[in-house]
């Protein structure tokens, strides 16, 4: 099989790659340049072609030759609905195999992060295609990116309650869904809430590093100006500080590992055995 895949050079481009190089799936990265393009073969892609999400033009050319798509989509973009409007188009008019969707957990929920992912969604419904709408937790990930901090401040510092009981996922195993949703008809023309099993407070995460590390490591409150600091002001610096309220006030919850376990036919890796792995690395 061979796909065109949208999120080849993002942060978590390294954990679906190798997982879709595994099962022998030629991967075509859609690029914005040609420096983009050298990360993305970086990254372990066959190849890639320049397009752009709001451009459908381009995207019919990138399209072309390929059985399925791969679409993990940018976030806290003011055009975000549009871009991915236009890629499911491309797909339907090329008469792709499959189209798998990276959406968010509970898309129901009235943040932009979450509303945006919806009409996509429909748009998957009513298009004719197969598809698989996969609807991940909270990465893990996002707490490993900031690992040389936690250690060196020995803080977990966010902008919202650190009572707040959120629902998590490590993303390899989303990137083995994807792997499984390409090679295997059983996930077809399904939508996926995927979480590892549990909810946890930031207090219970410092604790879970504490151990992991030997060392003592706090729960902290920040300002979102503090946790911001550099960042513009626009749509992504808004909705990002309306995520982080909803946070504060509801957490992300959710929490049920049956479903990713059922897919994967094991136990989902969980915050104990991630934060582990994170510290035998460093």
């Amino acid at each position: 099989m061979r796909i065109l895949m949208i999120g080849a050079t993002g942060k978590f481009a390294k954990y679906v790659i190798p997982a879709l190089k595994k099962e022998q799936i030629e991967i075509k990265a859609l690029v914005k340049n040609d420096n983009r393009a050298d990360i993305a073969i970086a990254n372990g892609v066959d190849e890639t072609v320049n397009g752009d999400l709001n451009d459908l033009n381009s995207l019919r050319y990138a399209i072309q030759n390929v059985d399925g798509v791969y679409y993990l989509n940018p976030v806290f973009m003011e055009n975000e609905i549009q871009m991915g409007l236009n890629m499911v188009k491309a797909a339907e008019e090329a008469k792709i195999d499959k189209f798998v969707f990276s959406s968010v957990y509970h898309p129901s929920l009235s943040l932009e992060n979450h509303v945006s992912k919806r009409p996509i969604e429909e748009a998957l419904y009513e298009s004719g295609m197969k598809f698989v709408i996969l609807q991940p937790a909270m990465f893990m990930q996002t707490v490993g990116n900031t690992w040389s901090v936690i250690k060196q401040t020995k803080q977990v510092a966010l902008p919202y309650s650190k009572s707040a009981k959120m629902s998590y996922v490590d993303y390899r195993d989303i990137a083995d869904v994807v792997a499984i949703a390409f090679t295997d008809n059983k996930l077809d023309n399904g939508t996926f809430e995927l979480s590892s099993s549990g909810m946890y407070n930031r207090i219970e995460l410092a604790e879970i590093i504490s151990k992991s590390i030997g060392d003592k490591v706090e729960a902290k409150e920040i300002g979102f100006e503090d946790f911001s600091k550099g960042m513009p002001d626009g749509f992504a610096k808004n909705g990002l500080k309306a995520m982080f309220e909803h946070y504060d006030q509801c957490g992300f919850h959710g929490g049920n590992s049956l479903i990713l376990e059922t897919i994967l036919k094991r136990k989902p890796r969980t915050l104990q055995t991630y934060f582990e792995e994170m510290e035998k690395e460093c």
